[in-house]
């Protein structure tokens, strides 16, 4: 489509049937936008492909988004503080070719991290490796039972018995066989990591707004683990492989993309596009909004990837998914350092034949060794001598369950919170939000109507208006009265466009002094209201609400990126010579969290705080939920991201939620440009300060 240079909301519309029975409709009277995002994005029914982009400069743009997306989704967005890991390494035991060790170590305090140690007996620097394990019983120290291990040597998936018995073993049994040093850590919950049960712990709301979650201490611990490993002497950190199946490799992709250490990686059975991981380990609200693992895994591009599908979820990859990253390394001239096989014969597995595949890759590119790995025989080692716990090692005395893991990472956020820069809250908040400013180009018209005039004379322009990345538009409508200087205002309300309209049709109050001052209104209908409304409820997950914001944005997202859509679609489209925006009533903290995020796309910002904090939050299906919000100083900081330009709030719960933003003004020596007034003004005094 041609660029929209005409004067505001001065478009040339297709025809379409008059609603003369109410103004402020864009669809006939009775129709349903078929625009709406009603049908809430599932990790099981869902599709998640991927379309790699034209060119690497394209790409790594995405991919600085997505990874901060990541981080931001797992907690960790920045880091927390690396407190002492104060390893304790014992009891070894003695193979002929490797030794097995037992670990164990504080990945922060009172929440420690259990494992062994595989090390070869060749002496000089090795290959690291990490090896996260999956949702197998006893995980580390499982030991299948004889029927299961022979089933398995009778469908050829297994060749020895022991190996077949404690094939997670057998995997780092040859890995250290290669020479690499191996570190096999338990999952939270699993095998010796007690303390927190597995999926327990972070499913209440304030774990929602400190986007504290069971898959960001995970990740957190492997993160650590590669701490671990550079406390080792014998470690060659510049050669770190990371190889997980089923959970295990969605942690394994995951490390991959957060952590430069790593150089190499094997996720088994996880990559796919179509079930994206079950467990609360594997999801997290944000994480998978517009994304898919597909992408995730491509964060890693254009380091060695090789990963392996079964008859389950990944069965496809080599036909959905691996082509797509195959084009994407094809950008940095690395096709080769990119691989896919399945095996649709065998069931969800790391079976003999996924694990040879990813010896041999290990082997290529972390021992300079092109040559395919025979796995040998093992000779186990006793689930009890593995164990890290025992009466001369006892169970520390300081750790700490779910709660006392949780007030560590508050402490740590709010000790962010006091010298995080705006750059980095600004990031946040495109995270938690799942989107930023859109350009022209990325701006999608889906319908275009007949101009429309009030008695007046006043012109009604309406317009369809969405993303092209995205299925979800909104219905917009322009008022433009004669005389039109080239100022706009942009009216957000909780009834949408409505707001604009009496009940004779007529232009409110308001309205019609803005138009009598020659200023042009638009207004549109964000999430769930006005035409936009839903016979379907936003049903948030009842287990986990992961479940729900990890693939879908939040309803207060949404209507930030409603308003987002709406705001470059007049600064971009449009080209008014001044922009203003206003929020009323509870649409207020929507348009204080999108002028964070427009810049200076607007001039001049008018909103309610409606007595509003994410703090008072206690439902999970609150419409202005936000996960994450807390974490990035609420809608105080959020209020701290407006400086650029003037801002009028007014009605706050208290003198706190403008604290952050009066020092922002401050530090910038622009005071005036900030205005605060606890009680609520009249409609009339908030937009003659606006178009003032």
């Amino acid at each position: 489509m041609k660029p929209l240079s005409l004067p505001l909301f001065g478009l040339l519309f297709v025809v379409f049937a008059a609603r003369a029975d109410d103004p402020s409709r864009v669809l006939p009277a009775g129709e349903k936008s078929t625009h709406q995002r009603t049908e809430l994005v599932d990790l099981y029914k869902n599709y998640f492909p991927f379309t790699p982009p034209a060119t690497k400069q394209e790409w790594e743009k995405r991919r600085d988004f997505v990874r901060t997306q990541v981080l931001v989704a797992n907690g960790l967005y920045p880091l927390p503080e690396k407190t002492p890991l104060n390893p304790v390494v014992h009891g070894k035991v003695d193979r002929e070719e490797y030794t097995v060790e037992k670990v164990y170590f504080a990945s922060l305090p009172g929440h420690y991290v259990t494992g062994n140690l595989y090390r070869p007996k060749t002496r000089g620097k090795h290959p690291g490796v990490l090896c996260p394990h999956g949702h197998w019983a006893d995980a580390r120290l499982m030991v299948e039972p004889d029927a299961v291990a022979k089933k398995q040597i009778d469908s050829n998936a297994e060749k020895y018995m022991p190996n077949a018995k404690q094939f997670l073993q057998a995997k780092c049994a040859q890995l250290a066989r290669m020479g690499c040093i191996v570190f096999h850590y338990d999952m939270v919950g699993s095998a010796e990591s007690k303390a927190i049960p597995h999926r327990e712990g972070f499913k209440d709301v304030q774990a929602e707004l400190w986007q504290q979650n069971f898959m960001g201490l995970q990740t957190w611990n492997s993160i650590r683990c590669l701490d671990f490993l550079e406390t080792l002497p014998d470690v060659d950190m510049k050669r770190i492989g990371v190889t997980g199946a089923s959970g295990g490799g969605t942690q394994t992709f995951l490390l991959g993309a957060v952590d430069d250490r790593v150089s190499c990686i094997f996720p088994a059975v996880m990559v796919s596009t179509a079930m994206q991981g079950g467990c609360v380990c594997e999801n997290c609200s944000l994480l998978r909004v517009n994304t898919g693992n597909i992408e995730l895994a491509g964060i890693f591009a254009p380091k060695p990837m090789a990963m392996s599908g079964a008859n389950d979820w990944t069965k496809e990859i080599e036909t959905k998914g691996y082509p797509e990253l195959k084009q994407l390394y094809k950008l940095y001239g690395a096709e080769e350092k990119v691989f896919a096989r399945a095996w649709p014969e065998f069931p969800h597995n790391y079976n003999l034949h996924a694990r040879e595949l990813m010896y041999s890759w290990f082997s290529k590119y972390l021992l300079g060794k092109d040559e395919k790995i025979v796995e040998k025989e093992i000779v186990p080692v006793a689930p009890k001598d593995l164990m890290c716990f025992d009466a001369e090692h006892p169970r520390p005395k300081d750790e700490t369950n779910a709660d006392g893991v949780r007030k560590w990472f508050t402490e740590q956020s709010k000790k962010q919170l006091e010298k995080m820069e705006a750059k980095t809250r600004l990031a946040g908040l495109k995270a938690l939000v799942c989107d930023q400013f859109p350009t022209k180009d990325e701006l999608k018209v889906v319908k275009m109507f007949p101009e429309e005039k009030l008695a007046d004379g006043t012109r009604v322009h309406k317009i369809i208006v969405g993303r092209k990345n995205e299925k979800d538009a909104i219905p917009c409508v322009g008022l433009v009265p004669v005389g039109y200087q080239g100022t706009g205002v942009i009216w957000v309300h909780p009834k949408g466009k409505a707001s604009l309209f009496d009940e004779k049709g007529e232009p409110v109050a308001e309205v019609k002094a803005l138009l009598a001052k020659q200023i042009a209104v638009m207004s549109f209908d964000s999430f769930l209201t006005g035409e936009l409304a839903s016979d379907k409820p936003y049903t948030v997950d009842k287990v986990y609400a992961g479940f729900t914001f990890g693939y879908n944005r939040s309803i207060l997202a949404n209507r930030v990126h409603d308003t987002l859509t709406a705001l470059s679609l007049v600064k971009n489209m449009i080209q008014p010579k001044r922009v203003f925006l206003v929020g009323w009533e509870s649409a207020g903290p929507q348009v204080v969290i999108a002028r964070a995020l427009a810049g200076d796309a607007v001039e001049r910002t008018a909103a309610d705080l409606n007595q509003f904090q994410f703090e008072k939050i206690s439902a999970m299906n609150d419409a202005n939920l936000l996960p994450g919000a807390l974490k990035y100083g609420g809608l105080s900081g959020m209020l701290a991201l407006c400086v650029s330009n003037e801002l009028l709030v007014y009605n706050p719960s208290d003198a706190n939620v403008t604290a952050l933003a009066k020092d922002a003004y401050a530090a910038g020596k622009t005071e005036d440009l900030f205005v605060v007034k606890p009680e609520k003004p009249e409609k009339k005094d908030v937009l003659s300060w606006l178009t003032r």
